[in-house]
């Protein structure tokens, strides 16, 4: 078991977290997929890349009904899944076929499409769990983005990834970014992206911070081509895209497609850590080149 930091130790969340995990595992509600994993050096990047050892239990799972595009496994969402209420209008679930150990799920308790936009509630919530699990948090803004469920939620892994790691891949790179009218391009990526710093107080006010994130969440949005106009927002984006938040910072990036012939990439590929189904896709990887593939399936720089 990862090591939780000593803030976390004493967090109520952080223990819930760890007391369902062990408690969904036995009763068999959780049921994680074992990786193994290796470091992929491009572009200054020590990418991360798990190798899935089986799928078969997964993939057992999903009944006819399941398959359903219709299906909603978070209305009413697996009891033995559950952690906690994180809020009004949020829960916190086990992610039940997790990769990544304490991997959660911050969800709306009302259905609303992954494709609309973030608001709000959703912030105040993400701040919520961010002030008690120091991690990272990221929304798949749909299929292509990533997402494998409609139902609107967020995620959240504690960090580091890894142990015998950077805290995530892509951190030597945030020192890089630069910043003009509080957005900031890091000058390594080939792809188009948005990133912004959040004020360090702010872990101290969810409701702040989510009024205050929310603005920079537009900001961004607008600065990659996927908002037109601040005062005329629409129901959802221009496009797909995958953001990633810790206490910190906040980027995100527009997506053109969910695959790389089969390699499917989600928020995290674009933390610099990637998961790939079977030794063919690793050796993919290897032969293109970890930084190529998001480059594909992101949006490259006019």
């Amino acid at each position: 078991m990862t090591e939780a930091k000593p803030m976390q130790e004493s967090s109520i969340l952080w223990r819930r977290l760890v007391e369902q995990t062990e408690y969904a595992l036995k009763c068999g509600a959780l049921q994680s997929i074992p990786t193994s994993y290796e470091f992929v050096e491009q572009g200054r990047v020590r990418f991360l890349v798990r190798i899935l050892a089986n799928l078969v239990r997964k993939d057992a799972a999903k009944s006819p009904a399941k398959k359903d595009k219709d299906f909603n496994p978070f209305l009413p969402y697996e009891e033995d899944l559950f952690v906690a209420d994180i809020s009004d209008s949020h829960v916190c679930l086990l992610n039940k076929f997790n990769v990544v150990e304490h991997h959660l799920l911050i969800v709306t308790r009302a259905f609303a499409e992954q494709e609309s936009w973030l608001d709000w509630a959703d912030f105040q919530a993400m701040w919520l769990t961010l002030a008690e699990i120091d991690g990272l948090a990221f929304y798949n803004s749909g299929a292509i983005a990533g997402a494998s469920q409609r139902h609107k939620h967020l995620q959240l892994v504690p960090l580091p990834l890894v142990d015998d790691g950077e805290e995530m891949p892509i951190a030597p790179l945030l020192k890089t970014a630069k910043f003009e009218a509080g957005i900031g391009k890091i000058p390594d990526l080939p792809f188009v992206h948005a990133i912004a710093k959040f004020d360090p107080s702010w872990i101290n006010s969810p409701d702040v911070a989510a009024e205050m994130t929310l603005k920079c969440y537009f900001n961004l949005q607008k600065a990659v081509g996927l908002l037109n106009d601040c005062e005329k927002i629409g129901d959802r984006p221009n496009g797909a895209y995958n953001l990633l938040a810790t206490r910190e910072w906040m980027m995100i990036v527009p997506r053109s497609q969910e695959f790389f012939q089969g390699i499917s990439i989600n928020s995290l590929g674009f933390a610099g850590a990637l998961l790939v189904r079977n030794q063919e896709q690793k050796q993919l990887l290897l032969d293109t080149g970890p930084l190529n593939i998001l480059t594909a399936v992101a949006q490259p720089w006019n």
